[in-house]
């Protein structure tokens, strides 16, 4: 099925952070562009959420008076690449004042673009994905911090990427965050 493409790929019509996803940033064929950007038909399967969101013109499911309705049912009960644990959080967040919401996930996906780049070993992008997922901003902020004031930046990729996973998980242990996605 083809989808009408949408001006904000990076957050799903059923409140997924798809900008957060990993697939989001593979390279290559199995590249993720977003809820319904460009490309979305070609690598993903049919969605029933999206096809009734657009099929009614709306941009977001938590704009039906009928949300959530039973598409929902355990949706947030297991993980596929993204965690859905914050979904149904994430989309009130999105219904009160989506401007915010939107240019803090966007500050969350510049955050997420530096990982990748600097401390990524090649073994800690579905775990840096998740844990920008998980925590609040301020939280991120703070590890960040405690990162670029830890990992010497003459230091090895692995020894920078070792710091800033466990400064994550030291993180989401304060908070009582499990950094794992459930299947």
């Amino acid at each position: 099925m083809e989808y009408i493409l949408r001006t904000y790929p990076q957050f799903s019509v059923c409140g997924l952070n798809c900008g957060l996803c990993p697939r989001y940033y593979t390279v290559g064929s199995s590249r993720c562009p977003g809820c319904a950007g460009e490309g979305f038909s070609d690598v993903h399967p049919p969605c029933g959420v999206l096809s009734c969101c657009q099929r009614k013109g709306l941009e977001y499911c938590f704009e039906c008076g009928e949300y959530p309705c039973k598409k929902y049912e355990n949706a947030d009960k297991s993980d596929s690449f993204i965690t859905h644990k914050k979904q149904f959080h994430d989309m009130e967040r999105a219904k009160c004042d989506f401007n915010a919401y939107r240019n803090e996930l966007n500050e969350k996906i510049e955050i997420l673009q530096e990982l990748l780049a600097n401390y990524d070993d090649g073994r800690r992008k579905s775990f840096y994905c998740l844990a920008v997922n998980q925590l609040e901003l301020q939280d991120i902020n703070f590890t960040m911090e405690q990162i670029r004031n830890n990992a010497d930046s003459q230091a090895v990729l692995k020894e920078k990427a070792k710091i800033a996973a466990s400064l994550f998980k030291t993180k989401a242990d304060e908070k009582g965050i499990i950094l794992k996605l459930r299947k």
